[in-house]
C-alpha cells in the first residue's frame, strides 16, 4: 500500500500539465481518467489515507513480531532455568546418595539375607489390556502359541 501510494504521487508529480489545468487527465492501464480539481484533491486524500493505512499495518506487524520474539526469548530462558534447577537437584541427590552409608548385610547362620524379609515388595502397577490388533514394541500381553 505504501509503494502504491508512493507510485501514485510520483506519477502525478511528473505530469505538471495535469496539475496546472482545471481538469487533470491520466492514463492508467490503457484507461483515460479526467479529474476536476476537487476530485483531484479527494484522490490525493485517498492516496494519503492508503499510505497511512500501509504505515499502520507495517508498524502493527513490527510490534507483533517484537512481542513474539520477547515471548520466545522468555520461554527459552525459562527452559534453561528449569534445566539448570533439575541438574542441580540431580547433583544434590547424587551427592546425598554417595554420602549415605551402605546397609550392612546381616546373614544368619543359615546364610539367608535378612534384608529380603524386611523389604516390602514393590507394588504392581495395573496396565490396561490392549486390543488384540494392537502390538507393543516391548512385547505382547498374551504369549503367541507355538
Amino acid at each position: 500500500m505504501i509503494v502504491l501510494a508512493g507510485a501514485t504521487v510520483v506519477a502525478v508529480s511528473w505530469d505538471e500539465a495535469a496539475t496546472a489545468a482545471s481538469t487533470a487527465t491520466f492514463t492508467v492501464f490503457d484507461r483515460t481518467i479526467q479529474l476536476s480539481q476537487l476530485e483531484f484533491f479527494f484522490a490525493g486524500a485517498v492516496t494519503g489515507m492508503v499510505f497511512l493505512l500501509g504505515l499502520a499495518l507495517l508498524f502493527a506487524g513490527m510490534r507483533h513480531s517484537a512481542v513474539r520474539r520477547r515471548k520466545m526469548h522468555a520461554s527459552r530462558l525459562e527452559a534453561r532455568d528449569r534445566v539448570a534447577r533439575l541438574e542441580q537437584e540431580k547433583r544434590e541427590l547424587e551427592r546425598k546418595l554417595e554420602e549415605t552409608p551402605a546397609p550392612v548385610v546381616d546373614r544368619d547362620r543359615d546364610g539367608v539375607d535378612d534384608r529380603a524379609e524386611t523389604t516390602a515388595p514393590h507394588p504392581r502397577v495395573e496396565v490396561p489390556r490392549q486390543h488384540s490388533s494392537d502390538q507393543l514394541v516391548a512385547g505382547r500381553h498374551t504369549r503367541p502359541s507355538k
